[in-house]
């Protein structure tokens, strides 16, 4: 089949969970045989030195207005407008905000999948306006989509609910195996398991400022090592990075194979997000082996199960929680680690994700109703 992905930034990730998301199973797809095309923001893929392909993938690189309102909307546009000459057998659009255009690749008579992500409309970073846009957005999703993808049970309710719109199930995926080297921990100072690992943009929802305030609270000698960045966040990334506590190390984005040692030598890992669906950071802190902390919300519950431990969004329960894990003897937590990936071992591998999008993709070249068992 000849597929494209757009409504990301674009491959090889650089940035986010849709970007590992586009990058494994564009890259999976190809290795089954499929023409398969990612359309990137030039403003995050050299394409100078990276070329016109990424592991078989066909990549496009298109411009986008650079701004924290139209960086998404800009570049999915200009991307549609490039697709409709290109006679895709099916597409797939990442972001419920890019469902606006989707009606124009299927006047043109390709099928049309988009993944919705989580619901965006609830985090704080978004103004009234903003708000408004993506409530809107989720309503046209469903009527312009030839079918809606979601990536957690929860979101899959949501739009049934609401909107009385199937759609389909279909979670990220995770690698599995631990990566056993360690000259990233070398560059930041660090041993195994003497580290708590926090993974995130830092926005307000996602609340790498608690957790920083939290661990600062806490009577322990391991360190907590804070990933990730943002864009248009200054302010609130100024007050994230001014505590004094020395124990406390932030590495700003880490991708690749850095990434997955810090993953995969963590005591245990926080995922303190409360807006969204699945998230890829977990699923991935899973997979290479983590105990897993994490915010109480359902779109956790879903994931971890039992395989892992709760706060509450209080900085002293969520303190209290570091310091009994920090605290617990590592025959206990080595359980913890163990249930964590089998868990994403029987539900999350990328194997499977990518299986069910093939399949899915199949039905909407051949005209068939994914949503028909």
């Amino acid at each position: 089949m000849k597929l494209a992905i757009l409504g990301t930034r674009g491959i090889p990730a650089n940035y986010g969970g849709f970007e590992t998301f586009a990058e494994q199973l564009s890259v999976r797809l190809v290795e089954k045989g499929h023409d398969v095309t990612v359309y990137c923001r030039r403003s995050n893929y050299d394409y100078r030195s990276l070329g016109n392909t990424y592991h078989g993938v066909k990549v496009v690189v298109l411009p986008a207005i650079r701004n924290k309102y139209l960086d998404t909307v800009s570049h999915t546009f200009v991307s549609i407008i490039h697709s409709l000459r290109k006679k895709y057998d099916a597409i797939l659009v990442c972001n419920s905000v890019n469902s606006s255009f989707i009606f124009l690749p299927r006047i043109f008579g390709m099928r049309v999948a988009i993944n919705v992500d989580g619901l965006e409309w609830q985090r704080a970073k978004w103004n009234k306006l903003g708000q408004i846009v993506y409530r809107i957005s989720e309503w046209l999703a469903t009527l312009f989509a030839d079918v809606i993808v979601t990536d957690a049970i929860t979101i899959q309710r949501y739009y049934r609910k609401k909107f009385r719109r199937d759609s389909v199930f279909i979670p990220y995926g995770s690698t599995i195996k631990p990566v056993q080297s360690n000259h990233v921990l070398e560059k930041y100072g660090l041993k195994p398991r003497e580290y708590i690992l926090y993974v995130s943009r830092f926005e307000p929802e996602n609340n790498p400022l608690l957790v920083v305030k939290a661990f600062e609270k806490t009577k322990t000698a391991k360190k907590l090592v804070m990933v990730g960045d943002a864009p248009y966040n200054a302010n609130y990334i100024r007050k994230v990075k001014s505590t004094k506590d020395p124990r406390i190390v932030f590495t700003g984005y880490v991708f690749g194979n850095e990434y997955a040692e810090l993953q995969s030598n963590a005591d245990f890992y926080i995922q303190a997000t409360e807006v969204g669906g699945t998230h890829p950071a977990l699923l991935e802190g899973m997979g290479y082996g983590n105990c897993i902390l994490a915010n109480d919300v359902p779109e956790h519950r879903e994931v971890v199960g039992n395989a892992g431990f709760y706060f509450k969004k209080d900085v002293n329960d969520l303190s209290q929680k570091i310091q009994f894990l920090a605290d617990m003897k590592e025959d206990k937590i080595g359980k913890y680690r163990m249930m964590a990936r089998e868990r994403i071992q029987k539900y999350y591998t990328w194997d499977a994700v990518v299986n069910r999008y093939n399949q899915l993709f199949e039905q909407l070249a051949h005209n068939r109703n994914p949503l028909m068992k």
